[in-house]
């Protein structure tokens, strides 16, 4: 990092943050494991799980309270956890004018900062967030879902990394030109041209954070840090079922910003009754420029259609699929598509739904195999790792939603297909008022019109479909075609077959779809890793972005040249 400081209250940010930001720079050039936030409950101390949670005890049935913010008396609250507990919080409520004045006004002072002033101020937030890592835990947990475990990991230090890398990428990119060049041209016999030219960036304008229920950090943070590291105020709007990580994480920035000498309300949290529409509201505004969203596909097109003067990033709904074609490790991609169909009951936007399994069967280690072993095989994994209620609750977290409650008891009832596995109730020792169930899966036929209704609608929630087709050549393309036109976030598939991996490259390259081979062990295809996979592609339709790499920051500033003769 070679940029002056300027602003006198950050240098010692910079000094402190400097080698965790050079690092990051490193580690998303190597693409190797990296991470400065351990994901382990202990490296937190002995009492961080109990500090955690008496800290989110404390909020319950309160204010939440944001100095200097924006507010209009009113308090907007109503956020139940899916373990049963009601949390009772009241936020701030902010009419949409009097939150984009103090934005704008906040604006100017942030804009004058350094690249390397903001990364630093940026890293000190996310230092913050993480000391408390138990406690946002506990806050993504009570309004995810997600079981702790989970919670603690994606919604703490996996979320962080994230943010990081967005920051990493922003100082990269907005560090990619010299602040100062000095150009010569010859001209022969007569005196050279020389000029001093001057490179300014300046940021887009004001940021809209949309967040989402599932993941409101791990899908909230790229898009907040990216906008903030390039000099862009944001407005966080959370989903009006999962506020409270997303309001704790704009305390802790206001805190950071303000302590460095800016304008706390350079980040606001724009709340809202379920149901409203000041998402739409503020969606449209002029002086928004910059919008991040994580939801539902309607919204996200509408998005796209009408916020035409802002740079809109979305990630929306896919159907993810895997091809089984062949495997030398059964029992392994067994219980791998087990895990992954199992964990946080399907409630992510990466969770396979398409099992592409040829109807003459596959070749394995122990022996051929067909269409109906497989599936039952895979019917008994599942019921294998789910078999202990306990267990079940860590893996499976809680329904987070009446929608994915109502498709699970869709296909117990058989409105889907036949069932190879009936979904069932769990209940959680430590939360008997959970609503948990565990997956179902249906066989489906890919000659089938009405399946391929089915089986080509995206199913969010603990529901998947084992497809009868014809040949792998013809799951290769079913492949192709779904991710084309329905989008995917991920692809994944099993063969031993060299020229069937070349056909499987082709096709997740030409559909622009991410595809992860013959995972057997400790990684899922429903997870990436922040520093070295990218999160979507921006090449189909179930998102126009990707976590994280350069195309994700560079838009959301530009640079200014000013030249003078030398």
């Amino acid at each position: 990092m070679s940029a002056a400081v300027t602003h006198p209250l950050v240098g010692e940010l910079v000094e402190r943050h400097q080698a965790t930001l050079d690092a990051a720079l490193d580690a998303a050039a190597k693409r190797d494991y990296w991470s400065p936030y351990p994901e382990f409950p202990k490296a937190y101390g002995e009492s961080g799980p109990a500090d955690g949670k008496a800290a989110f005890d404390a909020l319950l049935g309160q204010p939440f309270t944001l100095d200097g913010h924006p507010a209009d008396g009113d308090l907007v609250g109503g956020e139940a956890s899916p373990y049963g507990i009601e949390l009772g919080i009241g936020y701030p409520h902010a009419e949409p004018d009097a939150l984009i004045a103090a934005l704008s006004a906040a604006r100017p002072g942030w804009a004058a900062a350094t690249p390397l002033e903001r990364a630093a101020v940026c890293l000190e937030i996310l230092h913050r967030i993480n000391a408390r890592s138990h406690e946002f835990g506990q806050a993504v947990m009570h309004t995810t879902g997600q079981a702790y475990g989970m919670a603690f990991q994606a919604g703490g230090p996996h979320a962080q990394d994230r943010g990081l890398e967005a920051v990493a990428y922003a100082y990269a990119e907005q560090t990619r030109l010299p602040r100062r060049a000095d150009w010569t041209k010859p001209q022969g016999k007569r005196e050279p041209l020389v000029m001093t030219k001057e490179f300014t960036v300046v940021p887009r304008g004001l940021a809209l954070l949309v967040g989402c229920n599932t993941f409101p950090t791990w899908n909230g943070y790229p898009g907040l840090f990216a906008s903030l590291a390039t000099g862009n105020p944001v407005l966080v709007k959370p989903h009006p079922r999962a506020v409270l990580p997303l309001a704790l994480t704009v305390r802790t920035a206001r805190e950071v910003l303000a302590e460095a000498g800016y304008d706390p309300n350079l980040v606001c949290l724009a709340v809202e009754h379920e149901g409203g529409t000041v998402a739409q509201t503020l969606a449209v505004r002029p002086e928004i420029r910059l919008i991040d969203y994580t939801g539902s596909t309607a919204f996200g097109d509408w998005l796209e259609e009408h916020a035409k003067q802002a740079e809109v990033y979305t990630e929306k709904a896919g159907v993810n699929a895997v091809v089984i074609d062949s495997t030398d490790d059964y029992k392994g991609m067994l219980g791998n598509l087990a895990f992954a169909l199992s964990l946080y009951s399907g409630q992510m936007c990466t969770t396979p739904q398409n099992l592409l399994i040829p109807r003459g069967g596959i070749a394995t280690d122990q022996g051929d195999k067909s269409y109906d072993q497989v599936v039952a095989d895979l019917a008994a994994a599942i019921d294998g790792l789910l078999s202990d209620d306990a267990r079940a609750a860590a893996i499976l977290g809680a329904v987070v939603n009446p929608g994915v409650l109502q498709r699970s008891a869709a296909a117990a009832g058989g409105e889907y297909g036949e069932l190879a596995l009936a979904p069932r109730a769990v209940t959680s020792p430590d939360f008997p008022g959970a609503t948990v169930r565990t997956p179902a899966l249906v066989k489906l036929d890919a000659d089938k019109p009405d399946d391929r209704a089915v089986f080509r609608t995206e199913c969010f929630g603990p529901v998947s479909f084992a497809v009868a087709v014809e040949s792998t050549p013809a799951a290769v393309e079913l492949l192709r075609t779904t991710v084309r036109d329905k989008g995917a976030m991920t692809a994944s598939a099993y063969t031993t077959s060299p020229e069937v991996e070349g056909l499987l490259v082709a096709a997740a390259l030409d559909a622009g779809v991410s595809l992860s081979l013959n995972l057997t062990g400790g990684v899922y295809p429903n997870q990436t890793a922040a520093f070295s996979d990218l999160h979507g592609t921006g090449a189909n339709p179930a998102a126009n972005s990707a976590y994280c790499d350069g195309a994700f920051v560079a838009n959301r500033f530009r640079t200014v040249e000013v030249r003078r003769h030398g």
